[in-house]
């Protein structure tokens, strides 16, 4: 009996620490594939959403742990409880609010056109009857989607990447993704260039499960302090 009571005290004792040692971690689902926002460099993921999650982090006296996945999964990580946020440059749409919350937003963005040098695509008008690549469940994708009644066919990539090198490699006609990124991809690639005029304009925020509220008010209220000492703007 007293061996039974010694192995069931060590037992809980075990399950406490574990427990307390998950709670001082706050563990970001991502998609390091996008820069200037999120991108590998070497064996680090690093950028500026990185960043930001580690200023929400160090503000909640937490650790932040990073797990890059395929953008499409980050919703799910956070509904299943795999994440506890998710921050991806994720745009707020009514879809994915159905799913999750999200933080108050912390930068506003563009979607643009992405084509090779010398195309006739210039602008929105003429995506329709075209080949259109995007990155697979990012807004670019739903924003394209559109265009798919009026004969234009999408082809949809894991990574931005992969689409732009499609596009180098003249699978499509164009790249619809983030401005940011945009602007990296062509600062590499100097066959390629982005059209002036803007395809959509959107804030990014942070997703959190539905079921987190207090995790909600806890990271708005550091995002409201880096707002106030200037970090997000740093």
């Amino acid at each position: 009996m007293k061996k039974f009571l010694v192995v069931l005290c060590a037992a809980t004792m075990m399950l406490s620490l574990c427990a307390c040692g998950s709670s001082k971690e706050l563990i970001m689902a991502t998609n390091a594939e996008f820069p200037p926002y999120e991108y590998h460099e070497g064996e680090e993921i690093v950028g500026i959403d990185v960043e930001i999650a580690e200023a929400i982090a160090n503000e909640m006296g937490r650790e932040l742990v990073i797990e890059d996945m395929n953008f499409d999964s980050i919703i799910m990580a956070v509904t299943t409880g795999k994440a506890d946020i998710g921050v991806a440059g994720l745009t707020i749409t009514e879809d994915r609010l159905e799913s999750v919350n999200f933080s108050t937003p912390y930068t506003t963005a563009a979607q643009v056109i992405i084509v090779k040098e010398g195309s006739d695509i210039a602008s929105p008008d003429d995506l329709v009857g075209r080949t259109v690549g995007v990155q697979l469940g990012t807004t670019g994708d739903i924003y394209a989607s559109d265009y798919e009644a009026e004969g234009s066919t999408i082809e949809r990539y894991n990574k931005g990447a992969d689409a732009i090198q499609a596009l180098k490699q003249g699978k499509i006609d164009c790249v619809i993704i983030d401005e940011q990124p945009a602007i990296a991809f062509c600062n590499k690639n100097s066959d390629l260039e982005i059209l002036e005029e803007e395809f959509a304009l959107e804030e990014y925020a942070i997703c959190i499960s539905k079921d987190n509220a207090e995790l909600t008010e806890k990271v708005n209220a550091a995002l409201a302090e880096l707002e106030a000492d200037g970090t997000l703007k740093q």
